[in-house]
């Protein structure tokens, strides 16, 4: 499925816009990882945990969102967009959004 966060697709016509599409994953940090990050914020540098915690989660909400559009009978998703919000208690969610189209 083709998968784009632009409104177009280049050399394809979209003949059906079927409707909007969005996936929600909510996430946990663990104690360990906070920690360890903690220490990086105090001595500087990059904090690889919660990277990978943030791609982990964005790759989730986006094969989300295609199993979603698939089921609508959809050959895209156009115009995504990616939110990343942090919850109370160490929580993160990450939420997807595009528009589910089938092309010509």
């Amino acid at each position: 499925m083709l998968m784009t966060t632009t409104s177009t697709l280049q050399g394809k016509e979209v003949a059906e816009y079927i409707s909007v599409v969005s996936s929600e994953v909510i996430l946990g940090a663990n104690v360990v990882r906070d920690f360890l990050a903690g220490i990086t914020d105090i001595i500087g540098g990059r904090s690889g945990a919660y990277e990978n915690k943030l791609s982990e989660g964005r790759e989730m909400a986006l094969r989300e969102l295609e199993q979603r559009a698939r089921k609508m009978g959809a050959d895209a998703v156009i115009g995504i967009d990616l939110d990343f919000e942090t919850l109370r208690d160490g929580m993160m969610m990450v939420i997807a959004t595009g528009t589910a189209v089938k092309l010509k």
